[in-house]
């Protein structure tokens, strides 16, 4: 389970539908250092799949994916700097 304690920020995405939680996400990312780890919570089927997404095409690193009582867990590591 991913254990949010490692998470420099959570990004409460839930109750969001497509984009809106890779959105948020992206938001958050974009106010923290490189190497930063965070975690979305969400609870749109279709959040996973547009963050890896965003993940490969920003070069961040999704480090764990997680479902629990509906709650989709995504844990990401934000990438360097360019």
């Amino acid at each position: 389970m991913s254990d949010p304690a490692a998470a420099e920020l959570v990004v409460d995405a839930r109750g969001l539908l497509c984009p809106l939680p890779v959105v948020k996400l992206g938001q958050a990312a974009r106010s923290q250092p490189p190497g930063s780890v965070l975690l979305l919570l969400a609870t749109d089927e279709q959040a996973e799949e547009d963050v890896r997404l965003w993940a490969r095409g920003g070069g961040h690193a999704v480090l764990a994916v997680e479902t629990e009582d509906e709650i989709i867990r995504i844990t990401v590591k934000c990438a360097a700097a360019r």
